[in-house]
């Protein structure tokens, strides 16, 4: 098969992660023999340095001429620390989705045997978690309008916006992933206080009769938040808006013991797209101390939701898990070790691994 992909490197550690996602999807092409063939293109911080757009529209080209996006991440403290910002390079990532029509985010959450430990969370409580949130990801309140300041600084305002149609796609997208599953679906909100929610609430119990044989909850978000901590083997598929599945995915984040393990896809109208959850990291950026396992493994699901390569995606997830087996890790989960590991000699082992297999 042939694979066209862009490659968006991004700002602080993210050309680092991505060059290591990009070494084991080589590895993996050659080894199954697929033609690989990719370009590379410019999004947030260091698009704006280049162009003054987060999200060029060279970028975007590139990405709709692509099978699949592969995604570092994007974010600088330059503009952190600096709310009167007019251009950030998150712009470039809410663009880049709003452009591409990339309304559904699918962030699995996965223990790992060898890594149980290091979750803060009891061993007891994490083992056996396994679950997928899918998380709207072009409306709510990111993209809600009006939005802004008022003109003497001193209020600042934003809007939460969904249509039925938003909602719709997205829940039965979770009914047809929960089929796949163990036939269970959270649908996370807050009806009590907002109308967004009720409108979520009212859609779900619309959709769920037509899938008689999965079982449906509804949960208000501050007890998903709990519930996660206190029983997060109770999830096999939660769905929800926009900003709660940003919050709750990043939390999800601990039950595995290390936000640089949970990979993400976003799909939808154009091209897919394939990154880790975790943000640019700028302070580490050079030092080859990034975990570049979230990418690794968002480039397995690039195989097998964007070319359809479920193999090729079970490789890459089994040289993961012998990585960490043999505690080959980055220093946010490597245990006692004589050996230290950075960023590029992790990757180097996985791609030994694929290559020897």
């Amino acid at each position: 098969m042939n694979i066209k992909i862009a490659v968006l490197p991004g700002d602080g550690i993210g050309p680092e992660i991505i060059a290591q996602a990009l070494e084991v999807t080589k590895a993996v092409c050659n080894k199954f023999g697929h033609t690989l063939e990719y370009k590379s293109g410019l999004v947030g911080a260091c698009a704006i340095d280049a162009t003054g757009n987060p999200y060029p529209e060279e970028t975007h080209t590139l990405c709709m001429e692509s099978d699949a996006v592969l995604f570092g991440a994007v974010g600088d403290l330059r503009f952190d620390n600096n709310p009167s910002a007019k251009v950030r390079p998150e712009q470039g990532l809410l663009a880049m989705r709003k452009k591409l029509g990339l309304y559904a985010n699918l962030r699995p959450v996965t223990t790992f045997d060898s890594l149980i430990e290091k979750s803060p969370l009891r061993a007891d409580i994490v083992k056996g978690a396994d679950f997928m949130c899918i998380r709207e990801l072009t409306g709510g309140l990111y993209f809600g309008r009006p939005q802004g300041r008022s003109e003497d600084g001193n209020t600042a305002y934003d809007t939460c916006v969904y249509t039925r149609e938003e909602v719709e796609r997205i829940v039965k997208l979770a009914y047809e992933y929960a089929m796949k599953r163990r036939k269970k679906v959270t649908v996370v909100d807050k009806a009590n206080v907002l109308a967004t929610s009720r409108l979520w609430r009212e859609v779900a119990n619309e959709i769920a009769p037509q899938y008689p044989e999965v079982e449906t909850e509804f949960m208000f978000v501050d007890n998903a938040a709990m519930r996660l901590i206190q029983w997060p083997t109770s999830f096999d598929v939660m769905v929800t808006e926009n900003m709660f599945g940003d919050i709750l995915t990043d939390e999800g984040s601990v039950i595995t013991g290390s936000m640089g393990l949970l990979p993400s896809a976003s799909i939808g109208v154009h091209t897919s797209l394939f990154e880790p959850i975790h943000g640019s990291w700028p302070q580490a950026a050079g030092q080859n101390i990034a975990n570049p396992l979230a990418t690794i493994l968002s480039a397995a699901m690039m195989f097998e939701y964007a070319f359809g390569l479920f193999d090729e995606g079970t490789l890459i997830r089994e040289a993961v898990n012998a990585s960490m087996a043999a505690n080959v890790c980055t220093p946010d989960i490597q245990t006692e070790s004589d050996t230290k590991y950075g960023t590029k000699e992790v990757g180097a082992w996985i791609v030994d691994y694929i290559n020897n297999k």
